[in-house]
């Protein structure tokens, strides 16, 4: 298994932060939600940043524990997921000497970056984090991620006799294709820097060309 101050240095400039919290990033074994999404994500947000501004070292705290408490997609408590991982990251945070209004500000961003928990992002850091997390909901590692995880809940990946549901309703927890019209696509409305938004209409074309070859293929 890779070390935590291996991982680290993906962070940079801020991997002894890093070396810090990987330790609490995780608490699942979620293959979508991994080492490898947190430095996705965390390159979403530096790119978004850089056109956008932000206070850098709490978006990097934000990114690195914004998954920090694993609450699988199928639980009555999903929408509960991105407070108790805000709290957590509180707790962690605290520990380590973090000032109440910087940890208070990461809190936020971690809280409001879920699409389940529907609560808006009122700093930039926090809008930058919802952005930069839901670009690696969309496009070729979105599919990947959707197909990843209709896999481990056990869904198939399209209804064989109806697979656009145009004579039934979407399930998304049935059939993996249905969720690219349950959500996915309905992401790349949301975003809220315009950094975020033009990255997310690229990557939103990606996702639909894959759901194309699917069909064409089935």
């Amino acid at each position: 298994m890779t070390r935590p101050a291996t991982l680290a240095a993906a962070f940079a400039p801020f991997h002894e932060l890093a070396d810090e919290l990987l330790p609490h990033a995780f608490s699942g074994e979620d293959g979508s939600h991994d080492a490898a999404h947190l430095i996705r994500v965390w390159k979403n947000a530096a790119r978004i940043r850089a056109e956008e501004g932000g206070d850098a070292r709490q978006l990097a705290a934000a990114v690195l524990l914004h998954d920090c408490v694993a609450v699988e997609k199928n639980s009555p408590q999903r929408a509960e997921a991105s407070r108790l991982a805000a709290d957590k990251a509180w707790q962690i945070l605290d520990s380590l000497g973090w000032h109440r209004a910087e940890i208070s500000s990461v809190a936020h961003a971690i809280l409001t970056h879920s699409f389940s928990a529907n609560i808006p992002p009122e700093t930039l850091e926090a809008k930058i984090l919802q952005d930069a997390d839901r670009l690696d909901a969309i496009g070729m590692v979105g599919a990947a991620r959707c197909f990843y995880i209709a896999g481990r809940m056990g869904s198939g990946l399209y209804d064989p006799l109806d697979p656009l549901a145009e004579d039934r309703p979407l399930d998304d927890k049935a059939f993996a294709i249905d969720h690219f019209e349950t959500k996915l696509f309905r992401l790349a409305d949301g975003f809220q820097t315009a950094a975020g938004r033009r990255l997310a209409l690229e990557r939103q074309q990606r996702l639909r060309d894959v759901l194309t070859m699917v069909l064409d293929e089935i």
